[in-house]
């Protein structure tokens, strides 16, 4: 069996770029909503709150990965294995568990592209994805936490609105329909000063305020989305009941400074599914915090 020998920590910091940063285990807290379809219980969807407890693991891979060329010279791509697995945050009952890569792609000239970075996935549910970077910083300071908006809206064939595009299209549905939005009860151990429909309508109030009492000097930004060239692949009972058809993240790799001169790192994120059933795109929105061990 062929192992690759990994390389010292100067090495991978230098091959793996700005990934670098995510090598690591992060532990925190977050808030997930989705909207699932709902058909076995005579609804047409159910709104789900969930606080969770998050693990994030980032592995670097141990060498180099010849991509071979055939129009241009070979490629050779570095990056990281991860592994996510969350909790319910009450219950402590499994939510979810989503193993993948991070990759570092250099430029090409077939085809002619700048050098990205690309996040690999697969779900449980039977959901692949490849999700190509579109935005990618390090500057001194902390982050721009915009906000994201959770209400669903009709599918009219119009490209979806970006992430923080706020706020949605509209909804044609009868009086009432976003009641479960407007007037929600969060989870027990989802601490917040907000209104909790301001919270379920944009959840990136939660990251702000885990930030609010910081001093951070130190942002890296990554934006990733399954926009073209990207995708999701998706098996044919999704497909057919509750179609998962873009994603779209921001991570947040911060540095903390404390009073007595130390720091920590820190990682935030925000993250969008857009599923599709009943006519209308429903926003699948999960947000967090977690701390470098």
């Amino acid at each position: 069996m062929l192992k690759r020998i990994a390389p010292g920590s100067a090495a991978v910091s230098n091959d793996l770029g700005l990934l670098s940063e995510f090598a690591g285990t992060w532990v925190g807290t977050g808030f997930n909503l989705i909207a699932r379809p709902d058909k076995q219980n005579g609804h047409i969807f159910f709104l789900m709150l969930n606080g969770m407890i998050e693990t994030l693991e980032f592995t670097p891979i141990g060498g180099a990965v010849p991509n071979r060329g055939s129009l241009q010279d070979d490629i050779f791509i570095h990056g990281l294995s991860y592994l996510q697995r969350v909790s319910d945050l009450d219950t402590h009952a499994a939510l979810h568990i989503e193993p993948g890569f991070w990759l570092r792609i250099p430029k090409t000239t077939a085809p002619p592209q700048d050098e990205t970075y690309a996040r690999l996935s697969t779900i449980p549910h039977g959901d692949s994805l490849f999700a190509q970077s579109v935005r990618c910083a390090d500057h001194p300071g902390g982050p721009t936490l915009l906000p994201v908006d959770s209400i669903p809206f009709t599918i009219t064939g119009d490209p979806l609105p970006k992430l923080n595009q706020v706020p949605n299209p509209p909804l044609k549905a009868p009086l009432g329909y976003k009641g479960p939005y407007e007037r929600p009860t969060l989870p027990k151990g989802v601490i917040t000063s907000a209104d909790p429909a301001d919270v379920v309508r944009n959840p990136v109030i939660l990251l702000q305020e885990a930030i609010a009492n910081q001093t951070i000097t130190r942002t890296v930004v990554i934006e990733v989305t399954t926009a073209s060239p990207g995708g999701i692949v998706n098996i044919p009972f999704v497909v057919k009941n509750a179609d998962t058809i873009q994603m779209d993240a921001i991570f947040w790799i911060e540095t903390v400074a404390l009073p007595d001169g130390t720091s920590f790192q820190q990682l935030q994120y925000v993250q969008r599914v857009m599923l599709d059933f009943d006519g209308i795109h429903w926003p699948h929105i999960s947000v967090a915090t977690l701390v470098k061990q």
